[in-house]
């Protein structure tokens, strides 16, 4: 489905902001790889891009890649900008160059949904999903592209169904560039965990899209060049556990159409652990990786977050189930609940050690607007304005001693020798279980050759020559090379090498203890 606007067509530059510097889009790891420059091509301007009238000219531009170029101000006739809260100020830097080439600029996706007050120098704020708001934009934009005299702000009530939403314009992306592909599937999710924002922006029965859409969907991927993980980037793959039931064989029957080419990751909760029926089906459509919210090994405290559904399998043995299936689990973490206490860090650690889940994405609190711990927090008085702080919340422990803990806990769970340990548990207890595949005719190519050479000569190098922590990774690397598994040494050395880099840069305080938070780490770029 496409906008169906009578008016005069457009150039439309859509520009996608470059991200700080997270945990989780594992820049560290892209000098190890062929070229890989950035994590996944956003879906939300791909498929404004689609979505617009086939008469109106696009182009795109990844600002993880590169720069916006003046040649490509001066082609366009309007601006589009989606992005997270985390890009705030490079969205409105993209905002302030399109004006000096007098532009009026469109800002869409969730930062904007769920704070428009935080966007006061955009011409058009886009608010909420594919929808009537954005055929207002299309229309009014047609008739007119100059900027208005006053910022217009565009509410969708009546959304697209995703059954008719078109194939992301992944044609505009060098798909090559990414380490991961992306697809959506649903949006929302039926939990209401306190610190989420998913169901407040995006509802809690979740909407889907059709198999058929999903499997036109990895073929276009693959038209465009992607061979390697493609990640679902669904709220919650078993929002709706009968709707992915559906989708299984579907995926399955795509993979062996194929020749199991990509492999399929997603994010779901813990809970998924207690349907063996699902993961059966996702192991045999090649699942490799599932992202669970476990948030805290403390049962109180996920029962003060309103996340149960956590404790309908011991934790532990829900990791152990889903490895069993040949999936690893990667994990979030918060810090800084109202439940914790002095031992939370070492209690985390100990739950690291056990659990030997390799990567947990450890977060301070962060509340987000729209979300209940928002709404608690701020009837409590304890939500705090300082752009310096790590964290928004006024924490019932003394903030330095949490900020400290939270330290403590990057430095000794990412020390290498724990890290690469936790991955050699996951080659000798998950990988295995995974399907026996022969190596696809596609991917005996010289070309697919140079490319692993390539990255297995960075590798050596950047980590088994010049690399402080050698002597762990060639332990790590001998074991794998005895066993003739150069993917598995290549796939754990690159997540491995982000994480300990990244660790140790949060440990010495260089880096934010929130993926969520906006404490200025660059230089800040105000609104105008």
């Amino acid at each position: 489905m496409r906008a169906a606007i009578n008016g005069t067509a457009r150039r439309i530059l859509c520009v996608f902001p470059r991200y700080t510097s997270s945990f989780g889009t594992f820049e560290h790891s892209y000098p190890l790889t062929d070229g890989v420059r950035a994590f996944m091509p956003p879906q939300g301007l791909l498929l404004i891009s689609a979505y617009l009238p086939p008469d109106w000219q696009v182009k795109f531009v990844d600002e993880n890649l590169r720069s916006t170029t003046r040649e490509e101000f001066e082609w366009a006739e309007a601006v589009f900008v989606s992005g997270m809260h985390i890009q705030r100020q490079q969205m409105n830097d993209i905002c302030r160059r399109a004006h000096e080439f007098d532009l009026a600029v469109a800002l869409g996706g969730p930062s904007v949904s769920a704070c428009p007050d935080y966007y006061p120098s955009f011409d058009y704020l886009h608010v909420g999903e594919l929808g009537d708001a954005t055929n207002q934009l299309i229309e009014i934009l047609s008739r007119d592209p100059s900027r208005p005299e006053q910022q217009v702000v565009l509410t969708t009530k009546d959304r697209v169904p995703m059954t008719e939403f078109p194939i992301p314009a992944y044609e505009l992306a060098d798909v090559k560039k990414y380490m991961l592909g992306s697809i959506q599937y649903s949006s929302g999710c039926p939990y209401q965990c306190e610190f989420c924002d998913i169901p407040g922006l995006y509802g809690r029965n979740p909407r889907i899209k059709s198999p058929q859409q999903i499997i036109a969907e990895l073929d276009r991927l693959r038209e465009c060049g992607m061979t390697d993980t493609v990640y679902f980037v669904d709220d919650n793959f078993i929002g709706n556990r009968k709707a992915a039931m559906d989708l299984l064989p579907h995926l399955i029957e795509w993979q062996k159409r194929t020749g199991y080419v990509v492999r399929l990751a997603c994010e779901a909760t813990l809970n998924i652990a207690k349907r063996p029926e699902i993961l059966e089906k996702m192991r045999e459509a090649y699942f490799i990786t599932i992202f669970c919210g476990i948030e805290t090994p403390d049962p109180d405290a996920l029962h003060a977050m309103q996340k149960d559904h956590n404790m309908m399998v011991p934790i532990l043995e829900g990791v152990r189930a889903i490895n069993s299936y040949g999936m690893e689990v990667v994990s979030g973490i918060i810090m800084g609940l109202d439940t914790d206490g002095p031992n939370t860090a070492n209690a985390l650690l100990e739950f690291v050690e056990e659990s030997r889940i390799p990567l947990l994405t450890i977060n301070l609190l962060q509340a987000l607007p729209k979300t209940p711990l928002w709404d608690r927090l701020e009837r409590e008085g304890r939500l705090v304005e300082d752009e310096g702080r790590d964290s928004n919340v006024d924490f019932l422990l003394p903030y330095d001693e949490v900020v400290a803990s939270w330290k403590h806990a990057m430095g000794v769970a990412y020390e290498p020798e724990k890290v690469f340990a936790r991955f050699q548990y996951q080659c000798d207890n998950t990988y295995p279980n995974r399907l026996k595949m022969p190596v696809p005719d596609e991917m005996k190519t010289w070309a697919n050759i140079r490319r692993g050479l390539i990255m297995i000569r960075n590798i050596f190098w950047k980590v088994g020559v010049l690399g402080d922590y050698r002597r762990v990774f060639w332990k790590f690397a001998l074991g794998r090379i005895r066993r003739g598994d150069l993917e598995g040494l290549i796939g754990c050395t690159l997540i491995a090498h982000h994480l300990i880099t990244f660790a140790r840069a949060a440990s010495s305080g260089a880096q934010n203890a929130s993926n969520y938070s906006i404490r200025l780490r660059e230089a800040a770029v105000p609104a105008e």
